[in-house]
């Protein structure tokens, strides 16, 4: 049997008490410090690229810095008083606005220009770009637009008018403010004047919760006001098709685009110009609206960050001026239906660093 001594005895040399180790408190504060370090980083780095994203935020006439934004403001609340039903979002697209014309100008490495004004005397000669000043694209009939014909077109300030404030219009379909009455009128004396493409339009528009208005006119301005052989039919492989979108309109020649656009329409079964609406709005959708590009300024202007935030490359046309043309046709239909004030919104691009000087 083990003594009382022999118990002391082992507990004293064989079983260690627990001592205050210095180096292990240590390194239990810098384990602290580092892990404060890390989380301190990830969170400055999280609120930078909170600072970077885009954002849209409802006008509520108190809401925007006027030492940041220069000019948006007293345009807006004039818009406002005139038309109380409007509402304004105002987007921050958190790009530079010496950036954004800089991407959107004419570039010694790129073959086409993203911006072309017409071969008018009409336009000052400070509206040709440097690079290819004088050369010809398109149809023969088209000129490079310069950088300060961009900057005139492409500034908010310019637009927040009632002649031009259509460009920023939501592309959206709403209850009661696109009717028949304005379809017709937009219609009346082109090739979509019939009673089944009037209601394939409201259809069509009403489904894919986009302005009919809108794509009555995209339609007329792709086609002309007596249309292509694309949208009065053309016949392949023994059916006719339409296709008055002008989707896959692609190839080195008449021809090639023609049968490129006919075969396309043909796989989607687009016999009729009714079908072919319904169908073709679906992938102005999918390729514009649903991107964030619904107003006409957007559709012309990419400043949309998508999921791969490429920009600048997705825009609908290169005519400088045709936001200007559409926009002044929808609102004299929402003028002429009666339904001009009803509840529209307008999507207001706002840039960083503008200047206070506005380029008419």
């Amino acid at each position: 049997m083990m003594k009382e001594y022999d118990i002391k005895f082992i507990t004293n040399n064989y079983i260690k008490k627990p001592r205050f180790n210095y180096n292990n408190k240590k390194l239990k504060f810098l384990f602290i410090a580092i892990l404060l370090i890390l989380i301190i980083s990830v969170i400055i780095y999280l609120l930078v690229l909170e600072s970077k994203k885009q954002k849209y935020v409802e006008y509520t006439g108190d809401n925007l810095n006027e030492s940041k934004y220069v000019g948006y403001k007293e345009l807006l609340d004039d818009l406002k008083e005139e038309h109380p039903n409007w509402t304004f979002t105002l987007f921050y697209t958190k790009l530079d606005w010496e950036d954004v014309i800089e991407n959107e100008g004419h570039k010694d490495n790129t073959k086409y220009p993203s911006n072309l004004i017409p071969d008018s005397d009409e336009y000052p000669d400070s509206w040709r770009c440097e690079i290819d000043k004088d050369k010809r694209f398109d149809n023969g009939t088209w000129l490079c637009a310069s950088d300060e014909a961009i900057k005139t077109k492409m500034d908010p300030r310019n637009l927040l008018n009632e002649e031009n404030i259509f460009q920023f219009k939501e592309l959206n379909y709403v209850e009661g403010a696109q009717t028949e009455e304005g379809v017709k009128e937009i219609v009346e004396d082109t090739f979509l004047e019939s009673d089944s493409v009037i209601e394939a339009l409201i259809e069509a528009g009403k489904n894919a919760n986009i302005d009919p208005y809108f794509v009555a006119s995209r339609l007329i301005q792709e086609q002309g006001r007596k249309g292509t052989r694309l949208s009065k039919g053309y016949e392949y492989k023994g059916t006719v098709i339409y296709n008055p979108f002008n989707i896959n309109a692609v190839g080195n020649s008449s021809e090639e685009i023609l049968e490129n656009a006919a075969e396309y329409a043909y796989n989607q079964g687009w016999n009729s110009l009714e079908k072919a609406i319904i169908g073709g709005i679906e992938y102005v959708k999918e390729d514009y609206i649903n991107k964030g590009q619904n107003t006409l300024y957007l559709q012309k202007f990419d400043i949309v960050k998508g999921d791969d935030e490429e920009l600048y490359s997705n825009q609908y046309m290169q005519n400088l001026l045709a936001p200007e043309s559409e926009a002044k046709n929808m609102k004299s239909i929402y003028e002429s239906s009666d339904t001009v004030d009803t509840n529209l919104n307008f999507i207001i691009p706002l840039y960083e660093n503008m200047p206070e000087e506005i380029l008419k």
